[in-house]
């Protein structure tokens, strides 16, 4: 191992579902020159399957498959890979959903959580699955996050969205909105404003400033239109004050995310998936008409309360472009950035 390295992280990056874009961005990434300045970076996948990867992107990375992370190299031009085997790899084809897929993309994440679990690697960086091909595949999780809770055994946690100007958190996130309008109660939304104090402070905010979202239209306009904020959602920040947390709200969804985006606010409490998912990828997502692809997608999910470290790019595996060669590597460029950050709050 180059001595000049030895004191930097060592990151386990999931390859992601194969029949999208994470190989091909991952690829991306692991060929940028600066990458092995900032950290050890450790591919978790199939060194075959990657091997494709490298063909598509004209990279021209060599592949070093090893079982153990003390067999890694860590040298630029390399990528160290830790090679699960999956049958059916050569039936896997772009943009289609496989069992063969789902499977190695599931096991990929598993072996990074035992990994950070086990303190062999310091922080974990997940590349998108495809909810459908692990399903398939007979691993019954409805995303990342639920993934890693379960292996890590942990019953309070929540997903953070992160991006230069936004920042959100959501009391609930994969499930049904009925289910989701059930699930705002003030222990739940008190629990979320303290995860996203605790995470922003770990990003580098030392006094977050917090806004909350309410649930219904104009923040329920005083009971008007559902009683929620009224029963659970200011209880919540009335504790949340009592405990020293600078929150305020709730305010009306389709005001406080232009505040936050506009600097008011550092990071924001939305009550479901779509409600702060929207405003988050507006501002992060930029479309090119003219390529019918996607120019930019910057953002990066943390997933906030689990004893490891562990940020994710903060989109889908994109089918529709996977093996044309032209996915942004932009959001994993993030997501590795925000693994680093978090390690070095520790």
């Amino acid at each position: 191992m180059n001595n000049n390295h030895e004191y930097l992280p060592i990151l386990a990056i999931t390859m992601g579902d194969p029949a999208g874009i994470g190989p091909e961005i991952a690829a991306k990434v692991f060929a940028m020159p600066g990458l092995y300045q900032q950290c050890r970076p450790l591919l978790i996948g199939n060194a075959g399957l990657m091997k494709r990867a490298i063909a598509l992107t004209g990279t021209g990375l060599d592949i070093h498959a090893i079982e153990k992370v003390q067999d890694a190299q860590f040298g630029a031009g390399t990528i160290d890979i830790i090679d699960l085997p999956v049958d059916g790899a050569g039936s896997i084809e772009y943009g289609k959903i496989s069992v063969a897929a789902g499977d190695i993309a599931f096991r990929s994440v598993v072996k990074a959580i035992e990994l950070a679990m086990s303190g062999e690697v310091d922080g974990t960086v997940t590349n998108p699955i495809h909810k459908g091909a692990i399903n398939a595949a007979g691993h019954h999780f409805s995303g990342h996050t639920e993934i890693y809770a379960h292996y890590t055994q942990t019953p309070k946690y929540a997903m953070l969205l992160a991006d230069e100007k936004i920042k959100v958190i959501h009391v609930s996130t994969h499930v049904s909105l009925r289910k989701a309008c059930d699930l705002v109660k003030k222990e739940r939304v008190l629990e979320t404003i303290c995860l996203l104090n605790d995470g922003l402070k770990k990003i580098g905010y030392p006094e977050p400033r917090i806004g909350v979202a309410g649930l219904n239209p104009h923040a329920g306009d005083g009971g008007l239109f559902g009683d929620e904020e009224i029963e659970e959602i200011i209880p919540a920040l009335e504790t949340a004050r009592q405990e020293g947390i600078a929150v305020e709200g709730p305010f009306p969804p389709d005001t406080l995310f232009a505040l936050a985006s506009g600097g008011r606010f550092d990071g924001c409490v939305a009550m479901y998936h779509d409600q702060g998912h929207i405003p988050f990828k507006l501002a992060g997502f930029v479309w090119d008409e003219q390529s019918g692809s996607m120019k930019s997608v910057k953002g990066v999910n943390i997933t906030l309360g689990l004893p490891i470290i562990r940020t994710s790019v903060d989109h889908g595996t994109a089918f529709e472009i996977a093996g044309k060669g032209i996915a942004s590597p932009d959001a994993l460029v993030f997501a590795i950035e925000y693994a680093l950050k978090l390690f070095r709050s520790k």
